[in-house]
């Protein structure tokens, strides 16, 4: 046992905080105690109970809406995870790093269209203030996407030869692993800004080592409850990390002769610039 080092030690101490509480049922829920990446509350720009490894920016960039595709095959992915939409939790992050304006543009936006029919419909007061001309305009949409996600390894095998008894406990306990994609998109042009890529993993119980820890991963083993969504969510923060990085060195595309009017990759008999160059040559 002495031997062991890294993560592995760290299993060990898992599983063995699973004996310890064998036998129990429950606790009451503490306020707070659940605390994953992406925690906490933002307020304009301010924020309170962030990730401290969240990154910041000192101005904001613009205004932000967020698109989520729902046809596509990693949304179902997370209805089979229990889990719901990416939305909310990335809104949190990205209003808490001050980088951007959120605006909505989701299912709300319903409700706000319904304040301003009530408005011209004459039923509300007098300097309820709904007429035209108010709405903040969103200079950027923002898409998420889940590249991969699932288990990739599992170590109870492992762990039997080494641990013995606690290696028997753990199970078919596994590591859990997600990529995310996350883009920028500049609503005016319709030019990609940033496009950043993040992973992360983590290790779970599956049922056998659940039901030592008296149902502590859920009932059907931990990689349809928690531990699946917060790697997740830590995925996407480490992607959004990265794009922001990337967005403080930011340097905008040129393309000669204008953008959108050709391009350089020019066709003999073509009419763009790059193509009546070619004649010339």
């Amino acid at each position: 046992m002495n031997n062991m080092k890294g993560p592995w030690s760290r299993v060990a101490l898992a599983v063995a905080a699973a004996l310890a509480l064998g036998g129990c049922v429950a606790t009451a829920p503490k306020m707070g105690e659940s605390k994953g990446t992406v925690t906490g509350a933002a307020g304009g720009a301010s924020a309170e109970g962030e990730n401290k490894q969240l990154v910041k920016c000192d101005e904001t960039l613009g205004t932000l809406a967020l698109q989520e595709d729902v046809n596509a095959p990693w949304y179902y992915q997370l209805r089979q995870y229990q889990l719901g939409s990416t939305i909310p939790v990335l809104r949190l992050m990205i209003q808490q790093s001050n980088c951007f304006v959120i605006v909505e543009r989701g299912g709300a936006m319903r409700n706000m269209m319904t304040e301003r029919q009530l408005q011209q419909s004459g039923e509300m007061r007098a300097g309820s203030n709904f007429g035209q001309g108010q709405m903040v305009a969103a200079d950027y949409t923002m898409s998420p996407s889940i590249q991969f996600s699932g288990k990739t390894g599992n170590v109870g095998g492992f762990l039997g030869g080494r641990l013995g008894l606690l290696g028997a406990v753990a199970g078919n306990m596994g590591t859990n692993e997600a990529s995310t994609t996350l883009l920028l998109i500049d609503n005016r042009s319709g030019v990609q800004i940033s496009a950043a890529e993040g992973s992360a993993k983590n290790f779970d119980f599956g049922f056998f080592g659940a039901a030592f820890a008296g149902g502590l991963a859920g009932g059907g083993g931990g990689y349809a409850n928690t531990p699946q969504g917060k790697v997740i969510v830590t995925a996407f923060a480490d992607s959004y990390n990265q794009m922001v990085q990337a967005l403080r060195n930011y340097r905008a595309q040129t393309v000669r002769g204008g953008l959108g009017t050709g391009g350089r990759l020019g066709v003999d008999g073509g009419t763009t610039p790059a193509s009546k160059e070619i004649k010339k040559k």
